[in-house]
């Protein structure tokens, strides 16, 4: 993959723009202990990095954009935060993945990235937690299963049922923040004079019709 210039200060922009998010609101969220930050900050980064793929539509740019906001995570407050970090990284390869399979911008692409990508804050303890931060994974569950007592009002020992609640309210989070970030860039587009997403590959084809 070659980036141009402006592409790569395209990719410079949105990811600065995450990292920013991430170092000012993170650690807002995170200095007042505010419940469910993980989704807020998971919501806003990801939206950033969709519209960053709709203006440099190549393989390898999302990673990148990514890449970009964990550099700028570094100066955050209290120093590496590792959590974050990975959470940031993760996302970032869960959408180039996705994004690169559907080839050309597309609602559901955007629509499923946002799903897997907010469900990714569910499921990443479970990976961290044991590995860095040495907690166990009867731990991790018993929190998990707090959190849906919490929100849900479920008994603790409805496990199932607070595992699928939880795992269905991340994938509709996520399904919304990719339906919002594909009309956010079409929004951008059309303010800087440019077509919609919708409308590129009508005029791609049109104009491989004419040669």
């Amino acid at each position: 993959m070659k980036l141009s210039t402006r592409e790569l200060v395209t990719v410079a922009v949105f990811g600065t723009l995450w990292g920013i998010v991430e170092i000012s609101i993170g650690s807002v969220l995170k200095s007042l202990n505010i419940p469910f930050s993980g989704i807020i900050l998971a919501t806003m980064g990801l939206i950033i990095a969709l519209v960053g793929r709709v203006f440099v539509p190549k393989k390898g740019s999302t990673i990148f954009i990514g890449i970009v906001a964990v550099l700028l995570k570094l100066f955050s407050l209290g120093g590496v935060i590792l959590g974050p970090m990975i959470g940031i990284v993760t996302e970032a390869l869960v959408a180039e993945i996705i994004l690169t399979i559907s080839g050309k911008p597309r609602r559901f692409s955007f629509i499923l990235t946002g799903a897997l990508g907010v469900t990714w804050v569910l499921v990443q303890p479970f990976f961290t937690g044991p590995l860095f931060f040495g907690r166990s994974f009867f731990v991790i569950w018993l929190d998990l299963l707090d959190t849906g007592n919490r929100l849900f009002s479920l008994k603790a020992d409805a496990a199932l049922w607070i595992v699928a609640a939880l795992l269905a309210s991340h994938l509709f989070v996520g399904g919304v923040v990719g339906w919002l970030g594909w009309d956010i860039a079409d929004q951008l587009r059309l303010r800087l004079g440019r077509a919609k997403i919708e409308d590129i590959e009508i005029i791609e084809s049109k104009l491989n019709e004419d040669l």
